[in-house]
């Protein structure tokens, strides 16, 4: 029974969870769109979008909360700085999930998760 379980779980412990997710976030700040498999990326859209509304805000306790999830401290200042001429008018929806061709080893369904 999965009722109100927003995150799926992706077979791994919770700590491994957390660090997949913070890792994957990390990484699609950092390069603008990544290539995974499609559960994978619905997990992690929430979290990019939530570091994009904190860099929206730009306050300092917003800057610390980014800081406490995203791995790299310079990537959140290039965040920061960015965000405000590139998502200023824009009210949500930050990123995009678009589904690709099926893995060949195991045939998973693949999606590239962008920013928008």
């Amino acid at each position: 029974m999965r009722h109100r379980c927003k995150v799926p779980k992706l077979s791994k412990p919770a700590d491994q969870r957390k660090a997949l997710l913070r890792s994957l976030a990390t990484e699609v700040i950092r390069h603008g769109r990544i290539t995974t498999t499609k559960i994978r990326a619905k997990a992690v859209q929430p979290e990019v979008d939530k570091m994009v509304s904190l860099a929206k805000d730009g306050s300092l306790a917003a800057r610390r909360q980014a800081m406490g999830y995203v791995y790299d401290k310079n990537l959140i200042h290039a965040l920061f700085e960015q965000v405000q001429g590139r998502y200023g008018d824009r009210q949500g929806g930050y990123t995009r999930i678009l589904r690709t061709v099926r893995r060949h080893g195991d045939n998973a369904e693949m999606a590239i998760l962008e920013l928008v």
